[in-house]
């Protein structure tokens, strides 16, 4: 039930507003709200993202989770601490001032994928997009991080492109697309039963 081509990152593309408006037939509504009628900024703002490839940007570790300095010191590590990467950080003599190279290439895929989703925490968005955010990493931290994102956001709506069945067996509905259409949805259950 992976369809290359289905319409998925276009959706999430959609609801980001990173396709022009004339890429869009219809209108996308968050709480009764068209969201070409709001900010690029607001409608971002409220909206928190995992990617599939995690992204890290050049400066520290504190910036890559809080680059608008909204959240203090000890909420970023608590935020580390949720994903079990607090130990690592405090460890090292910088610690959330530890340097972070381009693309975050002296952690690994696993690790930048645990600061996209402490990022998420922080956040504390209503809307969290997650783009096949295991598909990259072992079965451990694919774990971890299915057990956090239940825990920590199971009062949130959560947006899922899902690579492996697991990663989707807990939601309350699944929408398969096809084509950029609709081909079913349903609970997860009568999904499984019709695979």
């Amino acid at each position: 039930m992976y369809f290359i081509g289905a319409g998925k990152s276009s959706l999430f593309q959609a609801i980001c507003r990173l396709v022009g408006r004339s890429s869009v037939d219809g209108k996308i509504l968050i709480d009764d709200i068209d969201i070409s009628r709001i900010t690029l900024h607001h409608l971002r703002s409220c909206l928190s993202i995992i990617p599939q490839v995690p992204v890290l940007f050049s400066g520290t570790l504190r910036y890559n989770l809080d680059p608008f300095e909204i959240y203090t010191d000890n909420e970023c590590l608590v935020a580390l601490e949720l994903v079990r990467l607090k130990h690592r950080i405090s460890a090292h003599p910088d610690g959330l001032y530890l340097p972070v190279i381009e693309s975050g290439s002296a952690f690994s895929v696993g690790e930048r994928q645990l600061i996209c989703l402490a990022r998420a925490i922080l956040r504390q968005s209503k809307i969290v997009l997650i783009d096949e955010a295991t598909a990259n990493v072992d079965q451990e931290t694919d774990r971890l991080i299915q057990s956090v994102i239940l825990d920590k956001f199971h009062d949130r709506t959560i947006l899922t492109i899902a690579h492996r069945l697991n990663t989707i067996a807990a939601n309350d509905r699944i929408l398969m697309m096809e084509q950029g259409r609709i081909a079913n949805f349903d609970i997860p259950q009568n999904i499984f039963q019709q695979s």
